[in-house]
């Protein structure tokens, strides 16, 4: 073939090529489809195509819009918040059964609902998107506008109510953007790059130019603040591997509650097994003196008391005799009420040990630490007033420590704050640990060695600060895999959990990489979505542009075409006229598809 021949038939290529990117193709039942789920807008003729020089919408359906914008945003705010707060789900859902008497997994049931609400107003944005891709105007059912609405009032009461009963949760969203933020800001740019197709496909169709810069602007100014967000971004997790520190190590906190009731025997042995380095608990003191273990001031929760003692329910643990508790039930509510989701999970032999457990006594705790090696720490609560061992209750507990268990002292995190100098003086040997977070000089002058704070104050710079004065750091309740490999990161040293089965699978943390590695994710992500997005607004542009003085050349054309044959009739030319032009106008603005033109 000679070169003129292939040049000219390159031309033709191209030139095919243009006239294809010219068209206006209308993809029947698609949009179709689009419609009806959007508006209930089955039939053609119900449905709108969008003029070049036409708004997408009416102002009620812009606003309708907006609307659905703004639900959009708090459904995926609020799914995002619960979401994150699920190292907490057993707290809540306790917190209720509290007030309310009886148990129910209120946090899955209100992640659930969540999820249903930002699943369907997704589903209404991605349909929207879609019809104003496809050039098509905007007719929201009211049925959606109901539902819209209702997944807003939702969003905005539950975000108000949890965050004035449960507001520390907030602390726990801002960690979590310290190990998601890169990721986030991915998908951010993303999903506004891909919205520059219809951002650009309506600017470009839009005769107000004021309109066309404002939307223009809002657009430009969240992509380039998406853009410059790494500049601002701080995460622990973004560090030269070779600097990570060891795990933080792991106490199990009541034991290990999502296999065992708390604070039973079982509990204790199944985290020794699952490899805890250490033992969490709660000890208050009988009636008759002796230390037991019971994280909450009544029974009703984790016994059988209101069988046993039906007219006590609510009476304080500490008003009850060793012999009394000895006889209660301590394991049947971990089958009934599955408070982790996880009592199914057991072995037949394991269900029936479980349901069979009774109270633990401090003794046998301190034995069982004593023999497996591994640190206790533990709050101890003081019998209410009029109770025998009300100003004794620290020298009972000691008497067993000392006189009946195997347990050394070194193995003890000593935590309750009163006597502490008394106690120290009595035992040097004993880890003082702190439970709040004081000044450098109190610590050091109270002999601290370790604090024992909630993960919400969780810190690489006090970590450090207090890692120079050779004060450890230990984390509570810590029992999902980001928060502790956030944890990981900031150098923490120790973290209760309820979950050191899980915990101890990590082997390294997640979501760890290295500054060069983040830089060249973000900049590459950065500069492909900036080509992208210059790509698409040129391109729509062009294609306007070329379709505006096509439409203007043919209409031309077709004047000329009619003088030629105008008849003596000036009514006839004037109808003639019109329809020629008008009839130009909608081929070219419209086409069908192939199978159509055919």
């Amino acid at each position: 073939m000679t070169y003129p021949a292939m040049a000219s038939r390159f031309s033709q290529r191209l030139l095919g090529l243009r006239a294809k990117l010219l068209q206006r193709y209308e993809h029947g039942p698609f949009v179709r489809c689009l419609s009806g789920l959007y508006g209930c807008r089955w039939r053609r003729y119900e449905r709108s195509r969008g003029q070049p020089e036409d708004c997408c919408c009416s102002k009620l359906e812009g606003a309708s819009f907006a609307l659905l914008v703004v639900a959009f945003c708090l459904t995926l705010l609020f799914l995002y918040f619960w979401g994150q707060a699920e190292n907490d789900y057993n707290d809540f859902d306790w917190f209720n059964f509290g007030h309310l008497g009886f148990w129910f997994p209120w946090s899955v049931v209100l992640l659930v609902i969540s999820a249903g609400f930002f699943t369907y107003v997704t589903v209404l944005m991605l349909l929207a998107v879609c019809l104003l891709s496809e050039g098509q105007k905007l007719h929201l059912h009211w049925s959606h506008k109901v539902g819209i609405l209702i997944s807003l009032i939702f969003s905005v009461a539950a975000t108000a109510v949890l965050s004035d009963l449960w507001g520390e949760e907030w602390t726990t969203l801002l960690l979590s953007f310290q190990v998601t933020a890169p990721y986030l800001h991915l998908g951010g740019v993303l999903l506004m790059t891909s919205l520059g197709w219809p951002v650009a496909l309506h600017v470009f169709r839009m005769n107000s130019s004021v309109r066309r810069g404002l939307i223009v602007g809002v657009y430009l100014s969240v992509l380039l603040t998406l853009y410059l967000v790494p500049l601002g971004l701080y995460s622990p997790c973004i560090k030269q591997k070779g600097t990570l520190g060891p795990a933080p190590a792991l106490i199990g906190h009541r034991g290990a509650p999502m296999l065992a009731p708390e604070n039973t025997l079982m509990s204790f042995e199944k985290a020794v097994e699952a490899g805890s380095d250490g033992l969490e608990t709660d000890v208050a003191i009988s009636y008759d003196g002796v230390p037991f273990l019971m994280h909450d001031h009544n029974l009703q929760r984790t016994t059988n008391v209101q069988e046993v003692f039906p007219n006590r329910t609510g009476a304080p643990a500490a008003t009850f005799t060793w012999s009394e508790l000895e006889g209660l039930n301590a394991g049947s509510w971990f089958l009934s009420q599955n408070p982790f989701g996880t009592a199914g999970s057991l072995r037949q032999e394991e269900r029936q040990r479980a349901g069979n457990q009774s109270v633990c006594s401090l003794q046998d705790f301190l034995q069982l630490a004593g023999q497996a090696q591994k640190l206790v720490i533990f709050d101890l609560y003081r019998p209410p007033y009029g109770h025998p061992y009300s100003n004794s209750w620290i020298q009972r507990t000691l008497d067993v420590l000392y006189n009946v268990s195997s347990i050394q002292s070194s193995q003890v995190l000593w935590l309750p704050s009163d006597q502490r100098s008394w106690v120290h003086q009595s035992d040097p040997g004993l880890q003082q640990t702190s439970g709040t977070r004081l000044p450098l000089e109190e610590l050091q002058h109270n002999n601290i060695v370790r604090l024992n704070l909630p993960y919400s104050s969780m810190s690489a710079e006090l970590t450090r600060e207090y890692s120079a004065v050779n004060i450890s750091t230990n984390l509570y309740v810590i029992s999902q895999p980001w928060l502790y490999s956030l944890a990981w990161c900031t150098g923490v040293h120790s973290v209760t959990t309820n979950a050191p089965q899980l915990l101890r699978t990590l082997d390294s943390p997640l979501l760890l990489m290295s500054p060069e590695e983040y830089n060249l994710m973000w900049i590459l992500t950065d500069v492909l979505s900036f080509m992208l997005v210059v790509a698409i607004f040129y391109f729509h542009r062009w294609r306007e542009r070329r379709l505006a003085f096509c439409s203007d050349r043919e209409v031309k054309q077709d004047n000329d075409s009619c003088r030629q044959n105008k008849p003596e009739m000036g009514d006839i030319w004037s109808v003639s006229s019109s329809n020629c032009q008008t009839e130009k106008m909608l081929n070219l603005a419209t086409m069908t598809e192939p199978s159509r033109q055919s």
